[in-house]
């Protein structure tokens, strides 16, 4: 039997704003929620937007060198082959 997924965050605390909403705790429990989402996200290590995309266009590049690399090595190991003499 498969396992359903959680829920996103967001919408859990969409489901409980609106369970507790009428009550008027929802002001105190929102902003208790939010506290909470942003000092787990605090932790968590992750960088910004900017340095994600310099670093995946670093990797790319770095992708394209090590492509340009083999064909450099495999054109001159069958260079070095030729030229090797057979018995």
């Amino acid at each position: 039997m498969a396992l359903k997924p959680p829920p996103p965050p967001w919408e859990v605390l969409q489901q409980v704003g609106e369970l507790i909403g009428a009550s008027g705790l929802g002001g105190e429990m929102d902003k208790s929620a939010r506290t909470l989402a942003q000092s787990a996200l605090a932790r968590l290590d992750v960088v910004n937007r900017e340095e994600f995309d310099a670093q995946t266009e670093i990797l790319q590049r770095t992708q394209a060198k090590v492509v340009d690399l083999e064909a450099e090595l495999e054109q001159l190991t069958r260079a070095l082959e030729d030229i090797k003499p057979t018995d």
